[in-house]
């Protein structure tokens, strides 16, 4: 294998009233699906420029002519369960395939760039486990050398105490907290941002 480095990206297959549904009900199914949309595009172009090789797991089913170019993107079905099984069987997997560092994002940050996943593998140099704080108290980012299983277990997903739980989980392992950033969730998390107003014009 010529790169020991794979970018996992979840993402939610872009399905009226099934992504975003927290946004939806201030903006609307349809509004809500087209800043999916928007927010997968800008995923799939920060994810291009990583040096990395990259793999996306979709939620519901494979798409095979989709804005995922498969020359560049592994592409895979998340397993079935909650949101740690998948995770945890995505690292599992990669790992088995000779990867030495494995990153994982979602597909709903409009602030991620190349530069900040770049860090993430970087500090996989020396740390054990590298973290992207959310400002919902989750993570945007969580980047591993080797499967932690007890980080996937017996969270509530989506709440307020999911980085705090995570982090309690890792008190003996050499853990990297990069910068905080703020994923797409609610309509207060863009009702003041440049980028997303021509859809409310």
């Amino acid at each position: 294998m010529k790169n020991n480095k794979l970018l996992l990206i979840f993402t939610r297959n872009p399905e009226l009233g099934k992504v975003k549904t927290r946004l939806a009900k201030t903006v609307g199914d349809e509004t809500a699906l087209e800043i999916y949309r928007f927010l997968l595009k800008k995923t799939q172009e920060v994810a291009q420029k990583v040096t990395s090789n990259k793999a996306v797991f979709y939620s519901e089913k494979i798409t095979e002519n989709d804005q995922w170019n498969p020359e560049i993107f592994q592409k895979h079905l998340q397993l079935e369960g909650d949101l740690g099984m998948k995770m945890q069987q995505a690292f599992e997997q990669s790992f088995e395939k000779g990867y030495e560092k494995v990153v994982i994002i979602g597909s709903d940050l409009y602030d991620i760039t190349p530069e900040i996943i770049e860090n993430a593998f970087e500090n996989l140099n020396t740390n054990d486990v590298v973290l992207g704080p959310a400002k919902d108290g989750g993570y945007y980012l969580l980047g591993m050398k080797s499967i932690h299983k007890p980080i996937f277990q017996h969270k509530k997903w989506g709440t307020a105490t999911v980085l705090k739980e995570t982090l309690g989980d890792l008190t003996d392992k050499k853990v990297f907290l990069l910068e905080e950033l703020n994923d797409v969730d609610v309509f207060e998390d863009i009702e003041f941002r440049p980028a997303f107003q021509h859809f409310f014009d």
